[in-house]
């Protein structure tokens, strides 16, 4: 079956999300109270490294839909918001 553009790439998709990752624990930093890789990390049950990779421009990185969902719990933002291309 052939990608008709109407898909992401997988690559492009992790791309996203990890940026999106980023802006909403920054975002969540200035409304609430500071919150690191490493804090996101351990409240997610994650490794720091993961949560780094994902972030990282320089390293494409997978997330289980479980792991992000715990994100978005932590960081109160509808899961849907990460895959937002901004």
């Amino acid at each position: 079956m052939e990608n008709t553009g109407i898909f992401k790439e997988e690559k492009e998709l992790y791309t996203i999300i990890g940026k999106n990752i980023r802006y909403y624990r920054k975002l969540y930093s200035l409304n609430k109270k500071e919150m690191t890789q490493e804090a996101l990390a351990e409240l997610a049950n994650v490794s720091t490294s993961l949560i780094g990779n994902l972030e990282s421009k320089k390293t494409t990185q997978g997330i289980s839909i479980y792991n992000l969902y715990k994100i978005s719990k932590i960081l109160n933002v509808p899961i849907e918001y990460f895959f937002i291309d901004r």
